[in-house]
């Protein structure tokens, strides 16, 4: 049985592995319900929370509700993301996954190495879900991913993704970025808008792709 809800205090102290064990007999089953019972609430007033289903799976380890730049377990980050059939039967990732913001005087200032971004990307779960309708009446979590952005190409890659935004910043300030930037992570903006250039990094599909090794499986049927 998972934990019982937290709803504040510091990141919670639970290794992947143990993560990973809690929900392991969870895959396959529909979120919707495990939400109700954790009191997350999907809709309300007409408006989806989009973040329920990421709010579910934390209240399944037994995290506090939060919304620190530090990695969500301490030492890893957990990451909920929607996936969707292809018409070979397979799964695919439905859009670009949200890392962390964007505090520009931060990324003009820290290099790489030291960078939220990184600290993010470190080590991570990844948990897929089942994505039918904008409803999400039924969600079931089909596929669980680990990942590690470890020295090699995909970190260089990450790297120079970071250090483009980077130097964007520097010379042209936050307005400058757009969405094309970035060939693993691209800067895109966040919220509501209405003027307000609120910015943070995402992980381009591809790179989730990678993550979860769906171009290494069929998934799960």
């Amino acid at each position: 049985m998972p934990p019982e809800p937290a709803r504040n205090g510091p990141p919670t102290e639970i290794s992947r592995d143990r993560a990973i064990a809690i929900l392991k007999p969870y895959v396959g089953k529909d979120l919707r319900p495990i939400a109700e019972k954790y009191g997350v609430t999907v809709w309300k007033n007409g408006r989806k929370n989009k973040g329920w289903a990421g709010m579910t799976v934390e209240q399944m380890l037994g995290h506090p509700q939060d919304a620190a730049q530090a990695p969500d377990f301490g030492t890893w980050e957990l990451k909920v993301v929607p996936v969707v059939r292809n018409a070979q039967g397979h799964w695919q990732v439905k859009e670009t996954m949200a890392i962390t913001m964007i505090d520009p005087k931060n990324v003009a200032e820290t290099p790489f190495d030291h960078s939220h971004l990184l600290d993010k990307l470190r080590a991570m779960l990844v948990c897929a879900r089942e994505w039918k309708n904008d409803r999400d009446e039924e969600s079931r979590l089909v596929k669980l991913g680990t990942f590690d952005l470890a020295d090699g190409d995909t970190f260089r890659q990450v790297q120079a993704d970071y250090e483009l935004v980077q130097k964007t910043i520097r010379a042209e300030g936050a307005k400058a970025l757009t969405g094309w930037m970035g060939n693993l992570v691209q800067p895109r903006t966040k919220g509501p808008g209405h003027g307000v250039h609120t910015h943070a990094f995402y992980a381009r599909t591809s790179f989730v792709s990678r993550m979860l090794k769906l171009a290494d499986e069929d998934g799960i049927r």
